[in-house]
């Protein structure tokens, strides 16, 4: 391993040449993601970190952990750039061909060079699979990310009038998104001091044994924080699927629309919507 530092050290700009070369053939830099001075400056930065964790001797030493960690950031960055799994494992895997062929050329013994060959290519395949499990591990954080932004900007709470709330949950409603749902609705209860809620579940699909329990629950934690909830939306086939379920909502105010809902929210505020009879009413009452 020191000997192939050398070598690194000695060829470090034929190797670096070859590699990009062998980089550029891929569809990354076709399409656009990075640009050739960025690209540059990685392979150079990494090929230097990887001359210096070598020259260790050990696979398993401290010298090695700026590779690791510079791979690990690497995929992250590629993740959100929009490179494919391959396409970021090549940035390792495609340094195997100019290594060959520096040891090729440094070689006379079939035997050494065999030696050297294997030793190189088991590090860089180790490196390799490190940066596809970096890679994945990378979307996997990010995918859920966006999921998780995706059922906040899908579960908005907002102010129908003073004290009154409204969620309109649309699409399904499953574990996740109940917290998702439960948490929005009890901040802002908080914030707002809000006496009434109201869950408006016209954009649900279809509602079953799950979906039911997971609004009672949301109910009940409404009230712990006193609030009290209306279900809205109650369509004839969500209430025959209900009652068929056997499912009990005999203790919550249900609406078939949100407008009737609304209405019965600001009768328990006892409070009144009058129509607007124009100026000359507004003068004639004055009098």
């Amino acid at each position: 391993m020191e000997s192939l530092a050398q070598l690194i050290k000695r060829n470090e700009s034929s190797i670096l040449g070859d590699w990009l070369l062998r980089q550029k053939e891929t569809t990354a830099t076709r399409r656009g993601l990075i640009r050739d001075d960025q690209l540059k400056a990685q392979s150079s930065e990494f090929l230097n970190l990887f001359t210096a964790a070598i020259e260790s001797g050990e696979e398993d030493t401290p010298k090695w952990k700026p590779v690791q960690d510079f791979l690990t950031e690497l995929s992250r960055s590629r993740a959100v750039q929009g490179f494919t799994p391959s396409e970021t494992a090549t940035f390792v895997f495609s340094m195997k061909q100019p290594l060959f062929h520096m040891l090729r050329k440094s070689h006379t013994d079939a035997g050494s060079l065999a030696d050297d060959v294997w030793k190189t290519t088991t590090v860089i395949d180790r490196l390799g699979l490190q940066t596809s499990e970096a890679f994945i591990k990378s979307r996997e954080e990010m995918l859920s990310r966006q999921q998780q932004e995706m059922l906040e900007l899908s579960t908005p709470v907002v102010t129908l009038w003073d004290g009154v709330l409204a969620l309109p949950l649309i699409g399904t409603l499953d574990s996740a998104r109940t917290q998702v749902v439960m948490e929005s609705l009890l901040q802002r209860i908080v914030e707002t001091g809000s006496a009434i809620a109201i869950l408006d579940i016209t954009g649900v699909p279809t509602v079953d044994t799950l979906v039911a329990q997971h609004l009672l629950k949301t109910v009940a934690a409404a009230r712990l924080m006193g609030a009290d909830c209306i279900i809205s939306g109650i369509r004839p086939q969500i209430a025959q699927t209900i009652v068929h379920l056997g499912v009990d909502l005999n203790s919550v105010t249900t609406k078939a629309t949100l407008a009737d809902a609304f209405a019965v929210a600001l009768s328990r505020l006892k409070l009144k919507i009058q129509a607007d009879r124009g100026p000359q009413s507004r003068t004639g009452d004055r009098e």
